[in-house]
């Protein structure tokens, strides 16, 4: 047997020879491969104990050619991702997924245009096995950059973006998404069914299908819907309390006290998310309308702490975040076999929609 001097990092020989198998045998027990007797495992794995054996890294990914590692990729600058309580369930969901099968999260963030050059080098160096990426712009290039390096990914979000122009939204793809339209048409529905009569809608981003889908659970609802009644948010609670602004100056907004019969024609409001939801809750009452009184705000996405801290407490649609965040991880790794070798890649899982709920609070 090798010597093995104290401090030394123990090697593939080490166990072998304490095993008494080749290295061979020793390299293909270690890095999960087929093919070794079940007596010769165990005496494997029982000198990789005793020895404290770990095996390194870049020796394993030349015989698996797998790194352990995925990269979850956000489309959004710094600002929102760390502002947003949305971004940090959904990698939690991942991380906790990702975890549980050994696999590390390297995080890849989007600050500007001029950052996918950055990403792709990446991505094409061969550091990663995959990818998960989530809140997309219809003119992101990044599935143009995954699709042309080969990278199995699975994104959050119905897919909007197009392989060329002309060309209809890319389906085909691997995503794990909320039922949009179908939380903001129950939000809407119960709205009316309080006998709100004027309902705006501060929408999102609407190069987002997230955004997109919730304006159209929205009109869905409505048997008429009126232009002026929508107004566009970004996602962010000064993008809501601004949209919130505008839809009182365009509905002239001076207050009132009694449903119906405020000055805003506006009796509820419905948000794409909740921090713009949040953000129309302010200006409502900087200008002096009663929530829910006058006006009943519901928002989406029930995310903590938001929904509980707002004032009033903000009735939502709830999805599920960090679920939906352990779903892309585990559809990626599906894909995924390493086994035996050289790396092969299973065809691409069926989409998931994951439903949504009414939570009801004091704010409508």
């Amino acid at each position: 047997m090798p010597e093995q001097r104290p401090g030394d990092r123990p090697t593939l020989e080490a166990v072998a020879a304490r095993a008494g198998v080749s290295r061979a045998t020793a390299s293909r027990v270690v890095n999960g491969g087929d093919g070794v007797r079940p007596h010769l495992v165990d005496k494997v794995r029982t000198a990789v104990r005793e020895l404290a054996y770990v095996p390194n890294p870049a020796a394993r990914a030349l015989v698996t050619r797998r790194t352990g590692a995925v990269a979850v990729i956000i489309a959004e600058p710094e600002t929102r991702i760390f502002s947003d309580p949305f971004f940090s369930r959904q990698v939690r969901g991942i991380s906790k997924e990702l975890t549980a099968h050994d696999m590390q999260l390297v995080l890849l963030l989007v600050e500007d245009r001029g950052d996918y050059e950055r990403i792709e080098r990446y991505l094409a160096g061969g550091h990663v096995d995959g990818a998960l990426a989530f809140s997309l712009h219809t003119d992101d290039p990044l599935p143009a950059i995954t699709r042309r390096i080969g990278l199995p990914t699975v994104y959050g979000g119905r897919p909007g973006w197009t392989t060329g122009p002309g060309e209809e939204p890319d389906e085909t793809v691997a995503y794990v998404d909320a039922d949009n339209r179908g939380g903001a048409r129950e939000a809407v529905r119960y709205l009316l069914a309080q006998g709100r009569e004027r309902i705006a809608h501060i929408a999102g981003p609407l190069d987002q299908t997230s955004a997109a889908d919730r304006l159209s659970g929205y009109r869905d609802a409505l048997a008429d819907t009126r232009p002026a009644l929508v107004a566009l948010g970004d996602f962010t609670v000064a993008g809501g309390a601004r949209a919130m602004a505008e839809l009182l100056d365009r509905h002239g907004g001076n207050g009132g006290r009694t449903r119906g019969t405020a000055g805003s024609g506006i009796d509820a409001v419905f948000a794409a998310n909740d921090l713009m939801a949040t953000g129309a809750l302010r200006v409502l009452r900087e200008r002096g309308h009663a929530v829910p009184a006058e006006v009943a705000v519901v928002g989406f996405d029930d995310a903590e702490p938001v929904a509980q801290a707002a004032d009033p407490p903000l009735t939502t649609v709830r999805q599920d975040i960090e679920g939906m965040g352990r779903l892309m991880a585990r559809l990626l790794l599906g894909t995924l076999d390493g086994g035996g070798g050289a790396q092969r890649r299973r065809a691409a899982p069926d989409p998931v929609i994951t439903t949504t709920s009414l939570v009801r609070r004091a704010s409508a």
